[in-house]
């Protein structure tokens, strides 16, 4: 039996090879097929003579016409692709807003808080406390200053104060951070897709920081938690027509003025999920930031299923009955999120082994059962998700903010070696699902004043979502086939950042 083992486990592993070494071999084909020809020249240059090459200089100088027409053409087409070729994309830093302690919300706080808003029925609350209970969230989340009054206060100068202390706390880190000055920045987006006032987001922030008049600024309203690849996107193309530029996307979601206060329950899940939380992100396309830049941009993939009525209706901002507004969340989401009802369920999809493309994944943070379903479809491990669960226990669902805390924490955790791969994937209203691939430039160690400063190595073990959900009694966590490898709970949250093992087809971080 266990010479059958082996034999299986090393033609898994000879397998596992083969792939990779077809990946490389398309990824560098053309450099490949460039190497012999390269050779070929050396070869012959070096055999020629003195003689021969006087003589090849005396041919050039009785053919003028043909050296003048070939360096013209040279010229011309070496002009051509350096204006056409596609421009890289840096980035070279970004900022986490961390919310204040005086916002965070306990979840006793949360319900006591809710009983006495008087809003909320008896059924509402139970159903509240038991949602909250099972979302993932920890003690540390925050909402915003008018939520905490009683009664809250969601107005508009409420709303305003809520979006600038979160977008110009993330720009003011960033820009110090960089050392970039707010006028050197030509192309600004910004997206909020619940809170979109009159002048916009984007103009506040050019107000605040007094930019440049040429600017290219962007506000995109209502694309929902995904937004924030949306606007990486749109900069990404802004930064191929607008040469030798900075470009800043700044994502955040407002919480004050979309409080639910009804008694619908589609509705009332918002108000456990969702709390304060944004982020500032510096990009660039000049060549002399690859030095300084933390990442290059490779891919990014946008996909929009609105064609579908349920897709389309499985995130929707409407009123209730009473005519009280709030952001209703379909039954149906998770399977439109994995795409199992929008496919025929007789064919079972082929699902990649993502672990081979991707070192880092960076999943939205839309809740518990989000993560949880796209573990399980995309046939992650429980360390793929960990900076997701974490993320949404210390700071909650931040909307389209979320990949970008997400990524911080695999900073703070020391993993991001140069070379490595991340995958940011994002879902939202409409129903979207966008991707962005970045390539670590170097091995990435957090900024300053990181969201995760301070709390990286403090969390109680016993309070840690991912060693609660996966340590069984005898204190392992326990994950692959059959549960062949351990890996002990200290290492997901608390003390030296995880030594990556790899056995056979298994990741072990001990």
């Amino acid at each position: 039996m266990n010479g059958e083992k082996n034999s299986s486990n090393n033609r898994v592993l000879k397998l596992k090879y083969v792939k990779l070494g077809y990946h490389y071999l398309i990824t560098h084909l053309l450099k490949l097929c460039l190497v012999p020809l390269m050779a070929v020249i050396i070869v012959q240059a070096s055999r020629l003579s003195l003689n021969d090459i006087h003589q090849t200089w005396l041919h050039l100088e009785h053919n003028l016409v043909y050296v003048v027409v070939l360096s013209a053409f040279v010229l011309v087409g070496s002009t051509v692709y350096f204006m056409t070729r596609k421009r890289s994309v840096y980035l070279v830093d970004y900022a986490c807003y961390l919310p204040p302690s005086k916002l965070k919300v306990e979840h006793d706080r949360f319900m006591k808080h809710c009983k006495l808003m008087g809003c909320f029925d008896e059924t509402s609350l139970v159903f509240l406390d038991k949602i909250l209970g099972r979302s993932g969230l920890g003690e540390e989340t925050c909402a915003p200053e008018a939520m905490h009054c009683l009664p809250p206060k969601p107005s508009m100068e409420a709303a305003r104060q809520e979006t600038e202390q979160v977008m110009f706390g993330a720009l003011d880190t960033l820009f110090a951070n960089t050392n970039v000055k707010p006028k050197d920045v030509g192309i600004l987006v910004v997206n909020c897709s619940l809170f979109n006032p009159t002048p916009s987001l984007s103009s506040m922030i050019i107000n605040k920081y007094k930019m440049r008049g040429n600017i290219k600024s962007f506000n995109l309203g209502g694309m929902g938690c995904s937004a924030s690849v949306i606007s990486v996107d749109l900069a990404k193309d802004m930064l191929q027509v607008h040469r030798n530029n900075y470009a800043i996307v700044v994502s955040t979601e407002n919480i004050t003025q979309n409080w639910y206060f009804g008694n619908n329950k589609a509705m009332l899940l918002p108000n456990c999920l969702f709390r304060i939380g944004g982020a500032a992100v510096l990009l660039s396309n000049k060549s002399v930031d690859r030095r300084r830049s933390k990442y290059k941009l490779i891919h990014v993939v946008r996909t929009h299923c609105g064609a579908n009525n349920k897709a389309f209706n499985c995130v929707r901002q409407e009123q209730d009955d009473i005519g009280k507004t709030g952001v209703s969340l379909s039954k149906d989401l998770m399977t439109i999120a994995v795409a199992n009802k929008l496919i025929n369920a007789k064919i079972k999809p082929y699902t990649p082994d993502f672990k081979l493309a991707f070192e880092h994944f960076c999943i939205h943070a839309g809740g518990r059962a989000v993560i949880d379903e796209l573990e399980k479809n995309l046939h992650l491990l429980p360390v793929h998700v960990e900076a997701s669960r974490m993320t949404l226990h210390r700071f909650g669902n931040t909307s389209s903010s979320s990949i970008w805390y997400e990524l911080a924490y695999m900073e703070a955790k020391g993993r991001m070696q140069k070379g490595d791969r991340v995958w940011q994937i994002a879902f939202g209203s409409g129903f979207k699902c966008n991707s962005a691939v970045w390539l670590a430039l170097k091995n990435v160690k957090p900024s300053c004043n990181s969201p995760w400063e301070g709390c990286i190595h403090s969390k109680d073990k016993e309070n840690n979502p991912i060693t609660k959900q996966y340590r069984p009694k005898d204190g392992n966590i326990e994950y692959g086939k059959e549960g062949h490898y351990k890996c002990y709970a200290e290492s997901f949250c608390h003390g030296v950042p995880a030594k990556i093992i790899k056995q056979r087809e298994y990741y072990i971080y001990s």
